[in-house]
């Protein structure tokens, strides 16, 4: 009888041993996001299981533009008040390294291949390329006026560029490293999504209260769809069929159905909505709210916003900020 017992609860403290070891693993592996708060200089870890603030890291030079490298590893944060971009190790939750580019660093994105760092320059109208291991300076490529969003096609074939002041989008050839097209959009784009096939460029135009859509092929212009007061960033979620737009001055997030390119609904989130990005699994959205110190977390399901979780001083988190 002994002999069972001591059996059991060896049996017991193993099984013990692997759930705990799963569920450490489980929560280690799960999305992050991660919000750059301009104002509080600190970036906002969220563990999205539990839509909780597990950290925040001090990051000077007020924090805004947001990139994640590949692997999950680490995180890209734009510092215009730095000079460049600092570089969070997610494992250890801390600042490993500061990367000087110039003072106009704003948007920033990481290739899909892993391979390259890429860095808007507002001031100097030019995107920097880095090389994502040594952080070594490759290139500068001339672009529009005040360059702001960057995203990379997902086959690491082309970079597109908001030019905000040019009120145009260019398309880089990532393998030449030199502009393919260059397309007048609406007045002040800002942020831009590239849907997963690489087919389609969703940009939100600032003043103009619209959002253009391009295809890729020749940088034509498809469409132009309105949405409310100072779209600022979109995202795709759904399989793409649902784009996600942010409305500063509306307090809102706009949903276009991208097959008939109409606004189907205007979901309500905090004060001066900024930066957005879709969580791996498709279907949560979220919203960092500049004025509110919060980020917004939206079922793109039912559209409706089931979380609201509080932040530092000037969320922004502008560019792509959820881990995979």
């Amino acid at each position: 009888m002994f002999l069972t017992r001591k059996f059991l609860t060896q049996s017991q403290a193993v099984a013990m041993l692997f759930a705990t070891a799963f569920s450490t693993s489980s929560v280690f592996a799960q999305p992050f996001a991660y919000i750059s708060n301009q104002l509080g200089n600190s970036v906002s870890v969220i563990a999205t299981e539990t839509r909780q603030v597990v950290a925040t890291i001090p990051v000077l030079g007020s924090p805004a533009g947001i990139a994640i490298s590949p692997d999950g590893q680490s995180v890209y944060v734009t510092t215009p008040d730095g000079n460049g971009f600092a570089v969070i190790d997610t494992a250890k939750r801390v600042v490993i390294k500061k990367v000087v580019v110039s003072n106009g660093a704003l948007g920033i994105a990481s290739s899909p291949d892993g391979k390259h760092i890429f860095v808007a320059d507002w001031y100097k109208n030019n995107v920097a390329v880095l090389d994502a291991k040594t952080f070594a300076l490759l290139k500068t490529i001339p672009v529009g006026q005040s360059p702001s969003g960057l995203r990379v096609s997902a086959d690491n074939r082309w970079l597109y560029v908001a030019n905000r002041l040019s009120d145009s989008v260019s398309q880089v050839d990532l393998k030449t490293l030199a502009i393919r097209n260059t397309t007048k959009v609406g007045s002040h784009p800002f942020g831009l999504t590239v849907d997963k096939t690489g087919q389609k460029v969703y940009v939100a135009n600032v003043q103009s209260d619209d959002v253009t859509v391009l295809e890729t092929t020749h940088l034509k212009k498809l469409a132009t769809v309105k949405v409310k007061k100072l779209p600022y960033a979109t995202a795709l979620a759904l399989n793409d069929s649902r784009l996600f737009v942010t409305n500063q001055e509306d307090n809102s997030v706009s949903v276009i159905d991208t097959k008939t390119l109409t606004e189907l609904a205007v979901i309500e989130v905090g004060e001066k909505p900024e930066g957005i990005s879709v969580h791996p699994n498709d279907k949560h959205v979220y919203v960092a709210n500049w004025f509110d110190n919060s980020v917004s977390v939206i079922d793109a399901h039912s559209l409706t916003v089931i979380d609201t979780i509080k932040t530092d001083n000037g969320s922004r988190a502008f560019g792509q900020f959820i881990t995979p």
